[in-house]
């Protein structure tokens, strides 16, 4: 066999310390993880760890994001869950059923039960072993306010998401905003989740399910006229060509080309919910497209992962990606994306935008409200 390359022994070592990282966070949970030992077990010094992640914390959410990613898979398939350690069964999506083979929800009640289903069926049944290594996620995210903005903001993203799921379902899109009963939805899951924690076998899994589906029939009082939008400046005209990189779409979890007409949007881990000015004023037809960059994709750029694949991973069980919103969402942790789309330097707080037509830049815009006047521009 050859020498390795650099990058060879680099991924090959990365893999090694994950794998590492999972059994000593399985046995001893976070706090009492020693990255010492985590090098130990990966059979590398402790330098070569922190070459390959900046710290434990950064190593934890790679641990639970590759797991996750796993797990929700682009066949569908149900693997090795991050909360549980359990192997669920595995089923296959076809274009006219969710992944679990039954037909694909018709309502936004069936959509939000489905949904509650998937993720109700991911809780730990105990916080021994395999199971322990989701309990310090959200005691992590609450201990620093670098990583609870943007976990907001990404808690953001999956409700528009899942909230775009559900007016595309019921067939009120145009009419009936349902982003605040995905938000309300997944405060209750995410607490149904800490409560699965703290004390297994509290909440009776099909209560939270029955409760999910009946905040379908709830009116929220829930419009779309955000009061800055007419105050946005336009966006500038633009004619350049339209290079990017081939990518994956997190939502979907396939590679995607990001050629079609639309609009791209390069939005810091602050920035997320912006998104949703160009998905309101997007033309019909066009592709919406949010390119997430961090100014610290070591820690923060693993935590966007993990978060966007829990939601695909139960979204497969609700319906046929063919059939889920336009949104598509990268993750760009170098920034290629970025820099196509003319964005050099990135920031948590980026928010920058291009209109793309017949495989050219018309117009871009950036600063609060690129979105929107990148979507809304005058062709």
């Amino acid at each position: 066999m050859g020498r390795l390359t650099r990058a060879e022994l680099q991924a090959r070592n990365r893999a090694r310390v994950l794998a590492a990282a999972r059994d000593e966070f399985a046995e001893r949970g976070f706090r009492d993880a020693k990255v010492d030992a985590i090098a130990d077990r990966a059979g590398l010094t402790r330098g070569a760890v922190y070459s390959n992640f900046p710290g434990k914390r950064a190593l934890y959410f790679s641990v639970l994001a590759d797991l996750a990613e796993r797990e929700a898979g682009p066949d569908g398939s149900r693997r090795l869950s991050p909360a549980s350690g359990e192997r669920l069964a595995t089923d296959t999506a076809d274009a006219g059923t969710a992944t679990t083979g039954t037909p694909a929800a018709a309502t936004a009640r069936e959509a939000l039960a489905a949904f509650a289903r998937a993720w109700v069926s991911r809780l730990p049944l105990a916080t021994d072993g395999p199971a322990r290594l989701g309990t310090d996620l959200m005691p992590e995210v609450l201990a620093d306010q670098r990583v609870r903005r943007p976990f907001a903001q990404l808690m953001k993203l999956n409700a528009l998401v899942l909230g775009l799921v559900l007016e595309r379902v019921d067939g009120h899109a145009s009419t009936r905003r349902r982003v605040r009963i995905a938000e309300t939805a997944l405060t209750t899951l995410h607490g149904a989740s800490q409560m699965a924690d703290a004390a297994p076998g509290f909440a009776e899994p099909f209560d939270i399910v029955a409760a999910c589906a009946a905040l379908a029939d709830l009116d929220l009082g829930d419009r779309w006229d955000p009061p800055h939008l007419p105050f946005v400046p336009r966006a500038r005209p633009a004619d350049e060509p339209w290079s990017p990189p081939l990518a994956v779409d997190a939502v979907r979890g396939e590679p995607i080309p990001l050629t079609r007409d639309g609009v791209v949007a390069v939005l810091g881990l602050h920035r997320l919910e912006a998104v949703e000015e160009a998905v309101r004023a997007t033309p019909p037809g066009g592709e919406v497209t949010a390119v997430l960059v961090t100014g610290d994709p070591g820690e923060l750029g693993p935590l966007a992962r993990l978060t966007l694949a829990d939601l695909r991973a139960c979204l497969r069980q609700v319906l046929p990606a063919p059939a889920w919103p336009r949104l598509r969402v990268v993750h760009d942790d170098e920034g290629a994306v970025a820099a196509a789309a003319g964005v050099t330097a990135v920031s948590d707080g980026t928010e920058a935008a291009v209109r793309v037509r017949a495989g050219r830049v018309v117009a871009r815009a950036d600063g609060y409200g690129a979105c929107h006047a990148a979507a809304s521009a005058e062709l």
